[in-house]
């Protein structure tokens, strides 16, 4: 007589396209993209790997998946906020997202066939920009800038070779190895900057962004 639920039997979890991308998600976190594979993502399910393709039809389906949750995952500029708030805001939450998911980053603008969520977030971000007076060229330009910069800061996070707590250690390493009368910039950013107690490079990036911010206002209010 088969076990009933809450006596020994394990409810099985059916397979969908949501816990299929949730699970490839999982394991590009964990262990980068390169580690995605269709038999890598059946044996995080627990199925077959000919069970996956009732849902995608390859690696490349379930990569345009993967980043379209990652794009829903960005919070939208707000509607009722003034353009330089909605960019800063905008782009304080696509960090933050690439921050946990850093294998994302080289993929973003790559994908061919991009889903619902992307679509709407970068029809939301030109909305914002056009309604605050940007002309057509303007918002071009504005949100390859914008992009260029929030996408360049978190691959270059996402490489470091130390993070808020470690940069003490790590970069008081690196400047040992080299001679400071040879390399006196170098020498001087990292000891009066770099080494600091409280020192945390993530701190440059809204420093940097609100520069941009300030070259975008100029130009859509040139006097």
């Amino acid at each position: 007589m088969p076990a009933r639920v809450g006596e020994g039997a394990t409810k099985r979890v059916p397979l969908s396209r949501e816990r299929l991308l949730r699970s490839a998600i999982a394991i590009a976190d964990e262990r980068g993209n390169a580690a995605l594979t269709m038999r890598s993502l059946a044996q995080e399910l627990g199925v077959k790997p000919m069970s996956l393709y009732h849902h995608v039809a390859n690696k490349e389906e379930i990569l345009d998946g993967i980043i379209d949750v990652v794009f829903g995952e960005i919070e939208l500029p707000p509607a009722d906020a003034g353009w330089r708030s909605a960019m800063r805001h905008r782009a304080i939450s696509a960090r933050r997202v690439l921050a946990s998911h850093p294998w994302a980053t080289p993929l973003m603008e790559s994908r061919t066939n991009p889903g619902p969520a992307t679509l709407r977030h970068h029809d939301a971000v030109i909305g914002s920009l056009r309604a605050a007076g940007f002309s057509i060229q303007m918002t071009a330009h504005a949100y390859s800038l914008l992009d260029s910069y929030v996408y360049g800061f978190a691959l270059q996070e996402a490489v470091l070779p130390f993070d808020r707590k470690t940069a003490p250690d790590v970069a008081g390493a690196i400047i040992a190895q080299f001679p400071s009368d040879e390399y006196p910039h170098l020498a001087e950013l990292a000891t009066e900057h770099v080494l600091q107690p409280g020192y945390d490079h993530g701190n440059e990036f809204e420093i940097g962004l609100e520069l941009i911010l300030d070259g975008l206002d100029r130009l859509l209010h040139p006097n």
